[in-house]
């Protein structure tokens, strides 16, 4: 049986790359988006009279380069994190079925963990808020999360509960459909941004879009990439329990 170290490893590797993926797709279109939402900004502190923007501590050349780096640890971060979930769910036997589980918990993480949260709180270029609502702001998208996270799980759970019931896979799907439905609908409890959007419409949509196909690249780079990973150190084992042919005995 894989042990724990080994799926952490994995998690790590596949993470890293599917950072490595996501941080370039960001470096290539979504920064030239964030240029100009700087540039923006740096106008509108101008025009209020407010006297030049803060100097950068560091350059857009040098962030830009920083984003990749950042990308790749926060990708193996996530990956660490993603394995030590898969080892608890499948603790009895981790090295079943790995390609299916590992798509199957991806998509569940970026379901409760961004995409509900995103729903509610879509994310905005650099220079939409107030620094003075940020705690506000925070603590909302920390509830989203919560809420996303405790849906995903419910969901899960009332998934198995019926499949061990012997009930079809439609009215476990169609459950599991009600249950993220609600979730969706009850985030929108939650308090409102309040900060009005000022930036033009089209810089913050193309920046949204953006955002999500980087969060998709990076969930779907892990999912495959652990999902792959599982897939051949599997095959692997089969091949090593296999007597070797030289190891019959000929009478």
């Amino acid at each position: 049986m894989t042990s724990l170290l080994s799926l952490l490893g994995r998690g790590a590797l596949a993470g890293a790359a599917a950072g490595l993926v996501s941080g370039g797709f960001s470096w290539l279109l979504a920064e030239p988006v964030l240029d100009k939402a700087v540039r923006l900004e740096a106008a509108r502190e101008e025009a209020r009279g407010s006297g030049s923007a803060a100097a950068e501590v560091f350059s857009r050349s040098t962030q830009h380069t920083g984003l990749l780096v950042a990308a790749v640890l926060t990708g193996a971060a996530i990956g660490v994190l993603f394995a030590a979930v898969y080892t608890i769910l499948h603790r009895r036997d981790p090295d079943a079925a790995p390609w299916r589980r590992s798509l199957t918990l991806a998509g569940a993480g970026i379901t409760g963990l961004w995409l509900l949260p995103f729903l509610r709180y879509p994310a905005n270029p650099p220079g939409v808020g107030d620094p003075g609502t940020l705690d506000t702001r925070t603590h909302a998208w920390l509830a989203a999360i919560a809420i996303g996270v405790i849906a995903v799980a419910l969901a899960w759970r009332v998934h198995g509960w019926l499949a061990e019931q012997g009930h079809s896979a439609p009215l476990r799907q169609l459950a599991v459909a009600a249950i993220v439905l609600a979730a969706l609908a009850s985030l929108f409890a939650l308090p409102d941004n309040p900060d009005a959007v000022t930036a033009p419409a089209t810089l913050v949509w193309n920046f949204r879009v953006l955002s999500a196909a980087s969060m998709g690249l990076l969930w779907a780079g892990l999912a495959v990439g652990f999902g792959l990973l599982g897939v051949r150190a599997s095959r692997a084992r089969t091949e090593a329990s296999l007597p070797a042919a030289s190891a019959v005995p000929v009478v």
